[in-house]
C-alpha cells in the first residue's frame, strides 16, 4: 500500500513504517521551520498533505482544530500526532524528537556564550528568515481558505474569527473564535451534505486515554505540594505548570514563563529577554525557549528538566483526547461543527498573518517583495520550502549588507 493508497482508504496503518523514516522527515523539517507555531503548520500540511499525502485535507484540518483547542503546543502536538498515526508511539516520539532537539541544542549553546548573529549580515539574514514566515503562512491560509470556506457561510464564521484574534490578544481570544465557530457551524452548515470524513488511525486506547488525562491533572495539582518536599521538583513543576496552561503555544507562553522563572529571582528579565531574541533567530517550536531558561538556571540538568516539564503536558493531555476524537469528528453534527471550527481555524491563521507574522516582519517596500517572492516560489512554481528558506534568507542578508 503506497501513501495514495493510505490517503483514499482513510486509514493509515501505524504499524507499516519506520519511527526512523518519521525522525529523518522531522529532522529536516526541523532546520528549515522559521516563523512560530502558526508557520509550523503550514510547513506540516505542505509536507505531509501536499507532497506525502499521509491524511488529507479535511483530517488534518480537524486534527489542527484539535491541537488549537487543547492546551500545549499545538504545532508540536501537530506534529507529535502525525509521527503517532505513521508510526506509532516510537513515530510520536521520533516526530518530537526530531522537530524539539535541533533548536534546544541550538539555544543551550546560546546559554553557555555561543555568540548570536550580529552585524548587518547577521541581522539582516535573521529578517529574511522572518520573512520567510509570511510566504509559508499566506501560503496555509490561501490553500486551507480554498478547501475549508468555499462558501459564503464559512467564509463570514472566518472573517469573524479573524475580527475576534484581532480585537484582542488575549489567548482566551483563540479559544473563545473556536467556540464561535463551532456554534456557528452547527446554526448555519447543518444543512450541508455529509464529508464522509476518512479515518484517522491513531493507536491510543480509550484506556490510555484516561490514564493520561489522570496524569495529566494528577500532576498538575501534585507537584506543587510534591515541590514543598522535594524542592528539586520546584524547577519542574514550573516548566509543568506554563506548559499545562498555555493555549495555543507560541508567544502565548512567554507571560507564562517569565512569572515562572523571573519573579522568583531564577534568572533576570535581561537574560530572559536575550533568550527570547536567540528562540526567534532559530527554527522549530519556540517552547524550546525553556531549554534556554533550565540551562541558565541549572546546565545541562536543567536545559533537560526545562525542555521535558514544558512539552510534557501538552503531549499527556493531546493522548487523553486522541481516543475519543475520532469517532466525534464522524458524527453528522459534529461534522457540522467541525466545518465551523475549521473555518474559524483559517481566520485565526488569517489574523496571525497579519499580527505578529506581517507586522514584525514587512517594515518596507523591499520586505514585501521578498515576501510575494516566497510566496510565489511556494504556491506556483512549488518549490521545497528549505529552498525557500535559503533563499530568503540570503536575500535579507544582502538586503543587510546594502543598508549598512
Amino acid at each position: 500500500m503506497n501513501d495514495t493508497d493510505v490517503q483514499q482508504s482513510g486509514t493509515t496503518p501505524s504499524t507499516a513504517h519506520s519511527p526512523l523514516e518519521v525522525l529523518l522527515i522531522f529532522l529536516k523539517l526541523s532546520i528549515s521551520c522559521f516563523g512560530g507555531p502558526i508557520a509550523h503548520i503550514g510547513y506540516f500540511r505542505d509536507e505531509f498533505v501536499i507532497r506525502r499525502r499521509w491524511l488529507d485535507e479535511q483530517a488534518y484540518a480537524d486534527l489542527v482544530a484539535l491541537c488549537q483547542f487543547l492546551p500545549g503546543p499545538a504545532s508540536s502536538q501537530v506534529g507529535f500526532s502525525l509521527g503517532l498515526m505513521r508510526a506509532g508511539y516510537l513515530g510520536g516520539l521520533a516526530a518530537w524528537t526530531g522537530f524539539t532537539l535541533p533548536s534546544a541544542i541550538a539555544l543551550v549553546l546560546f546559554a553557555f556564550g555561543a555568540s548570536g548573529l550580529s552585524g548587518p549580515a547577521g541581522t539582516g539574514l535573521v529578517h529574511g528568515l522572518k520573512l520567510v514566515a509570511v510566504a509559508i503562512v499566506a501560503q496555509a491560509v490561501w490553500g486551507m481558505a480554498r478547501s475549508l470556506c468555499p462558501d459564503r457561510e464559512r467564509a463570514s464564521i472566518a472573517t469573524v474569527a479573524a475580527l475576534v484574534i484581532l480585537a484582542s490578544s488575549s489567548s482566551i481570544a483563540q479559544i473563545g473564535a473556536i467556540m464561535l465557530g463551532a456554534i456557528a457551524g452547527l446554526w448555519f452548515c447543518r444543512t450541508q451534505a455529509a464529508n464522509g470524513a476518512t479515518h484517522i488511525a491513531m493507536p491510543v486506547s480509550r484506556r490510555v486515554g484516561l490514564a493520561a488525562l489522570i496524569l495529566f491533572v494528577a500532576l498538575l495539582a501534585g507537584l506543587p505540594l510534591l515541590a514543598r518536599t522535594w524542592p528539586g521538583l520546584d524547577l519542574f513543576d514550573a516548566f509543568y505548570r506554563s506548559g499545562a496552561l498555555v493555549f495555543g503555544g507560541g508567544h502565548v507562553v512567554l507571560p507564562l514563563l517569565r512569572e515562572a522563572v523571573v519573579t522568583p529571582g531564577w534568572i533576570g528579565d535581561d537574560a530572559f529577554l536575550t533568550g527570547y531574541g536567540a528562540a526567534q533567530a532559530v527554527p522549530g517550536p519556540l517552547f524550546t525557549f525553556a531549554a534556554y531558561l533550565g540551562a541558565v538556571i541549572g546546565g545541562v540538568p536543567g536545559a533537560v528538566v526545562g525542555l521535558l516539564g514544558i512539552f510534557l503536558p501538552g503531549i499527556v493531555i493531546l493522548l487523553a483526547a486522541l481516543p475519543f476524537w475520532d469517532g466525534f469528528r464522524k458524527q453528522p453534527t459534529a461534522q457540522a461543527m467541525m466545518r465551523g471550527v475549521n473555518a474559524a481555524v483559517v481566520g485565526i491563521l488569517g489574523a496571525a498573518l497579519y499580527s505578529p507574522v506581517w507586522t514584525s516582519s514587512v517594515q518596507r517596500p523591499l520586505d514585501f517583495g521578498i515576501a510575494l517572492a516566497g510566496f510565489v516560489l511556494l504556491t506556483a512554481w512549488r518549490a521545497p520550502p528549505l529552498v525557500v528558506v535559503v533563499l530568503s534568507a540570503a536575500a535579507g542578508s544582502a538586503t543587510g549588507l546594502l543598508q549598512s
